[in-house]
């Protein structure tokens, strides 16, 4: 998961590159990362595989938490980690479901509209006014999404592919909501403890149903998931330093960058092709998105690096 904070330094002085660097590295890993889940949801499932890489997640990230002999959490704090913990379980088992059924460059595409859906939550739940520019820039991300699943009805888009579409816009609905809760948890925790306790709790939430769908992974499967939760841990990281040391609207728009790399991996790993309407899908949503980024900059939101 992401977490916005306040910049250390004046972007517009020397060191705007390093941040820059970092963000993108991080969203490459990141892309990478969900590469890896689809490989492992279409082998043992997307509960298995979301699971798994929850509970090697604990683990690796637990060991850097723990190693900073960290002070015990508010109860505010915990309130909030129960909550997001709960609605990650949910959001990620539903895109990476969606993901074994859509190509990854459409499912990374269809996510992009959680931070329009995120101003109107931001509206009901903390009373902020939406103005004419968030319902134009909600309409262009609207028709986004609508272009690329028209493009899908031209060409396979049968009841496997529909259900795919359907979970990942539900899976974006959900994030929504949690990029919602981040901007009250940037305030009063920092990365490492929010990725420790977002990694726990999501896996207890797991945990809950693993007696009905766990299944113990292969031996061959584990370097996988580790590898997952690793990339996933390290992306939050690096990315969470870069928003550290530059203000969001200087850095917001790099995060489209992680439809690229979906689309090389996509097209390298699992020979997805991609469509001239997943393009022109993706360019409205992300229009919609730079035009809020840019009118509201205090706003802008790190759109990956929310399921670490």
């Amino acid at each position: 998961m992401g977490s916005v904070v306040k910049p250390l330094h004046n972007p517009e002085s020397h060191n705007f590159l390093m941040p820059a660097l970092m963000v993108i590295i991080g969203l490459a890993l990141f892309a990478g990362m969900d590469a890896v889940m689809k490989g492992l949801s279409v082998a043992m499932g997307a509960y298995n595989a979301v699971f798994w890489r929850y509970a090697a997640g604990v683990v690796l990230i637990g060991l850097l938490f723990f190693s900073r002999r960290p002070r015990r959490p508010s109860r505010r704090a915990m309130r909030l980690y129960l909550i997001r913990g709960a609605l990650i379980a949910v959001m990620a088992f539903l895109f990476f479901w969606g993901l074994v059924r859509v190509p990854l460059a459409e499912g990374v595409a269809l996510s992009f509209i959680a931070p329009l859906i995120a101003l109107y939550l931001a509206a009901v739940l903390l009373k902020e006014r939406i103005g004419r520019n968030t319902i134009f820039a909600s309409l262009l991300g609207l028709t986004g999404v609508l272009v690329i699943v028209a493009g899908k009805m031209e060409g396979d888009f049968g009841p496997e592919a529909q259900w795919g579409v359907a979970a990942i816009l539900l899976s974006a609905t959900a994030y929504a909501y949690n990029l919602v809760l981040q901007r009250q948890m940037a305030l009063i925790a920092g990365p490492v403890e929010i990725a420790f306790f977002q990694n726990a709790i999501t896996f207890c939430c797991l945990l809950a149903v693993a007696p009905f769908f766990a299944v113990v992974p292969d031996a061959g499967h584990w370097p996988a998931l580790a590898g997952a939760a690793a990339l996933a841990i390290v992306s939050l990281l690096a990315v969470t330093w870069g928003y550290a040391r530059a203000e969001a609207q200087y850095l917001v728009s790099l995060e489209y960058s992680a439809f690229i790399w979906a689309a090389i991996l996509g097209w390298y790993v699992f020979g997805e092709a991609i469509t001239w309407a997943t393009l022109f899908g993706t360019a409205l949503i992300v229009a919609g998105c730079l035009l809020v980024a840019w009118r509201r900059p205090q706003k802008a939101e790190i759109v990956e690096a929310a399921v670490g």
